[in-house]
C-alpha cells in the first residue's frame, strides 16, 4: 500500500492578536490602576500578559523604614551619581519588589507589570495606551514617533482640563489630536487610589466614542471589586472627573471651618448642578445619565469626603500656609489638580462673562486666589 503523506502539525493562531497594554504614568493613581490591569491582563487571552508602565525615573533609598529621594533640584556630588550615594533607580525597585514604594507603598503589583524608564520602549508595539499623568506634565514629542501597534487606542484617566481661546478643551481631545486622531476614551469614577489598590469595592465609568473601544476598555478594567460601566459620552464623563476637584475645594473649606454635613451636602448639590450646566454649555451630546453614573454623583461625593483636594483645602481654610506650602507638606511629590482647574474654569467664565451663572465655582476661586474669607463659601 502506498504510504500516507505525513500530516503537518498545526499551530493554533488566534483570530486576533492579543492587545498590548502600556501605562503612561506611575504615580499614586497610575500605580493603583496597574494593580487591576495586571490581574486582568494575566487572566484574559485578549490581552498580552505583560503590562508595561512608563515611570519617570527617580532615585530612592530606604531610611528608617521610609523611602526617600534627593531634595527637588538637588544634584549628586561632582564626579558621582545618586547610585554612588546609596540611592537606587525607582524602576529597579519596582521591578524587584513589585511595588511602587514611593507612591503606593505597601500595595503590590502582579509580576507581569513591568516598570520602564524609557517611554519609547514602554509603548513599543502597544495597541492600548493608558494616560495617567498629571495633565500639566502631558507631553507628546516622543509618543508621536513611537512604534505603536496597529489600530492603537487610548484612554485618559487624567482629571483636569485645558482652556484655549476662551473655551475648554478636553484632555482626551488633546490626546486624540496629538496622536493623529487616535480613538480616545476616558475612565472616571469614585476611585480614591489607595482604596482601589486595597481591593475595596468601587465603581468607575468608561466614556467612549466608539462601541468597540468602550467594550475593550471595560474588559481590561472591570473586575469583581472594580466594576466598570460605560456610556457614550466622552465629554460628560471627563468634565465630571475634572470639575469635581473644584467642588472638593469648597467641601474642604467647609471642613476647615468646622461646618457639618448639611453644609457640605449643599455644596455637593450646587457643585453637581454647575458641573452639568458647564458641560452642556460648552459641549454637545451630553447625556443626562452621565451625572448619575460613578463618574458623576458618586465621584463628586467621595472626593468631597476624601482625597487630596478636600484635605488641602481644609488646611488652607485653617490657615496652614499657601497652596504651595500645603502641597509640599501633604502630597509627597504629587500635584494638586483642583486649584489648577479652578483657575482655568474661571479664565473661561470671565472671558464669556458667565461668572454670575456659576456662583459656587466663582466663590471657590475667590477664596483660593483673591483673599476672600473662606466663611463666604456659604454666601452664594
Amino acid at each position: 500500500l502506498p504510504r500516507r503523506p505525513r500530516r503537518r502539525s498545526r499551530t493554533y493562531i488566534p483570530a486576533t492578536m492579543p492587545e498590548k497594554v502600556a501605562l503612561i504614568g506611575s504615580g499614586n493613581w497610575g500605580s493603583a490602576i496597574a494593580t487591576k490591569i495586571g490581574v486582568n491582563a494575566s487572566a484574559c487571552a485578549d490581552f498580552d500578559d505583560k503590562v508595561y508602565m512608563w515611570v519617570f525615573e527617580e532615585y530612592v533609598k530606604e531610611e528608617d523604614g521610609k523611602w526617600v529621594r534627593p531634595a527637588r533640584g538637588a544634584k549628586p556630588p561632582e564626579g558621582k551619581t545618586w547610585v554612588d550615594e546609596g540611592y537606587t533607580p525607582l524602576t529597579q525597585v519596582i521591578n524587584e519588589k513589585h511595588e511602587n514604594v514611593k507612591y503606593l507603598k505597601g500595595k503590590t503589583f502582579t509580576n507581569n507589570v513591568v516598570a520602564d524608564p524609557d517611554i519609547m520602549s514602554a509603548v513599543k508595539g502597544a495597541t492600548l495606551l493608558i494616560f495617567v499623568t498629571p495633565h500639566q506634565f502631558l507631553k507628546f514629542d516622543a509618543l508621536q514617533t513611537a512604534e505603536l501597534g496597529p489600530d492603537c487606542k487610548a484612554i485618559s484617566l487624567i482629571k483636569g482640563i485645558e482652556f484655549e481661546e476662551g473655551g475648554p478643551r478636553l484632555i482626551s481631545g488633546i490626546i486624540k489630536d496629538s496622536m493623529g486622531g487616535m480613538d480616545t476614551s476616558v475612565l472616571m469614577g469614585a476611585n480614591v487610589a489607595n482604596e482601589v489598590a486595597a481591593d475595596e469595592f468601587c465603581e468607575s465609568t468608561v466614556g467612549f466614542a466608539t462601541e468597540g473601544a468602550g467594550a475593550v476598555w471595560q474588559k481590561l478594567f472591570d473586575c469583581p471589586t472594580f466594576r466598570v460601566g460605560k456610556i457614550k459620552d466622552v465629554a460628560g464623563v471627563e468634565l465630571c472627573g475634572a470639575l469635581k476637584n473644584v467642588v472638593a475645594l469648597g467641601a474642604g473649606f467647609c471642613d476647615g471651618l468646622g461646618y457639618g454635613g448639611n453644609t457640605k451636602a449643599a455644596i455637593i448639590r450646587i457643585g453637581l448642578k454647575e458641573t452639568a450646566k458647564f458641560a452642556r454649555l460648552f459641549f454637545k451630546g451630553i447625556q443626562d445619565d452621565t451625572f448619575m453614573e460613578s463618574c458623576g454623583l458618586a465621584d463628586l461625593v467621595t472626593t468631597c469626603f476624601g482625597g487630596r483636594n478636600r484635605a488641602c483645602a481644609e488646611a488652607f481654610a485653617k490657615g496652614e500656609g499657601t497652596w504651595d506650602d500645603i502641597e509640599k507638606s501633604k502630597l509627597n511629590g504629587q500635584k494638586l489638580q483642583g486649584t489648577i482647574t479652578a483657575k482655568d474654569v474661571m479664565t473661561v467664565l470671565k472671558h464669556k462673562k458667565l461668572e454670575a451663572q456659576f456662583p459656587l465655582f466663582a466663590r471657590i476661586y475667590e477664596i483660593a486666589f483673591e483673599g476672600k474669607d473662606p466663611k463666604s463659601i456659604v454666601e452664594l
